[in-house]
């Protein structure tokens, strides 16, 4: 039987949506060797590899933007929609292009988290397109209002030439998606033992008094790390490059690491909301202490349903910004249902995806030990 070709589209924004794509794709390929993998986006190699350990093609192209940001906070509003525009101009071009290289390069199924064009190049191409999220851009630019309602309504329609749509959890409706299948939650496994983390780090504080402290790709600016100064017992981890060098704060430069790497031996991340964060704080039961979003969308859902799952702690950003950070010394809040949310995203989609290819997962199984 032919090795079969699944095209992974990314959105070109930040950091979570190449993670949790990039992590299902990998849960493909590690149990299903001969599926050949193509990652689409222009995220770095290294964050890649970080979570695909195993052979993918790199393919370095973006067929959408999602937000213009300075930080993880803050937003650029009016070069969102000059970019956004630009795109639906450039619609028919960038079909072709793309649908073109589907068919040239032999792929049998695209998955997007989450481009609305590749809903239209993969039927243009006369191949099923399937995507996964929590959201979709429609979602995010319909309340800004004036154009951004032209924006929401054109990607909408691309949306709906979607054949599946994998819903994670923690999600905004996504009514746009004709045909939704409900998921777990996705994301990567930890892969350092607590015996290198402690030695390489000189973690010694116990795992109550660990932080780790991780704010996306972009990070965000202001954070005040002289206030770790009062917690001289404690220990903070970080992945900001440009962060001070502190007694108690450890500085992650090592780009094979990730955040999740840290989580089993901290008592709490501090985040802003950001699903792939959550997820896999969530899927490892890690307290999470959030600041608020509400200028984006996502923001307030992710936060509610963080708030019914997990432990927590929620304040705005300048509370995190010009606090004292008090709120270490305070217990987070218990989750408000004990209603469990499914860990089993990655394998959720992988299966369906063999599935698709090989008509079951115990054929699969077969060819892939054959």
């Amino acid at each position: 039987m032919s090795a079969k070709t699944l095209y992974v589209a990314i959105t070109n924004h930040g950091f979570g949506h190449a993670t949790r794509a990039t992590a299902v794709a990998a849960t493909v390929k590690q149990h299903y060797p001969e599926v050949n993998i193509i990652l689409a986006t222009k995220a770095p190699r290294w964050l890649l590899s970080s979570y695909f350990e195993g052979l993918y093609q790199l393919r370095e192209v973006a067929v959408d933007i999602g937000v213009l940001q300075q930080d993880s906070l803050v937003m650029d509003k009016p070069g969102t929609l000059a970019a956004l525009k630009n795109i639906r101009d450039r619609q028919a071009e960038l079909v072709d292009h793309e649908a073109a290289f589907l068919q040239a390069a032999g792929v049998d199924l695209v998955l997007g988290d989450i481009p609305p064009l590749m809903a239209i190049a993969a039927k243009a191409a006369n191949i099923p397109c399937w995507m996964m999220s929590n959201f979709g851009w429609d979602f995010i630019y319909r309340p800004w209002g004036g154009e951004f309602i032209q924006m929401a309504d054109w990607i909408a329609d691309c949306f709906a030439q979607c054949d599946r749509l994998f819903r994670l959890p923690f999600h905004e409706p996504m009514s746009a998606f004709p045909h939704i299948i409900d998921v777990g939650l996705t994301g990567g496994e930890p892969r350092l033992s607590e015996t290198e983390a402690r030695s390489r780090f000189q973690l010694t504080a116990p795992k109550e008094r660990t932080i780790l402290l991780t704010f996306g790709g972009l990070g965000i600016a202001g954070i005040p790390y002289k206030n770790l100064a009062r917690f001289p017992d404690w220990q903070f981890i970080t992945f900001d490059r440009v962060a001070p060098n502190l007694p108690n704060l450890r500085i992650v430069r090592d780009h094979t690491l990730r955040p999740v790497d840290f989580m089993p031996f901290c008592g709490r991340v501090v985040s802003k909301p950001g699903f792939s964060t959550f997820a896999e704080a969530c899927r490892l039961d890690l307290p999470i202490v959030t600041v608020t979003r509400d200028n984006f969308a996502e923001g307030p859902v992710l936060v509610e349903a963080m708030k019914r799952h997990s432990y927590h702690q929620v304040m705005s950003p300048q509370a995190l910004a010009a606090g004292d950070w008090d709120f270490l010394l305070t217990d987070p809040a218990a989750p408000l249902t004990d209603q469990r949310v499914s860990k089993t995203g990655n394998e959720d989609i992988a299966d369906a995806i063999v599935n698709f290819f090989y008509g079951n997962k115990k054929d699969a199984e077969e060819i892939s030990t054959s």
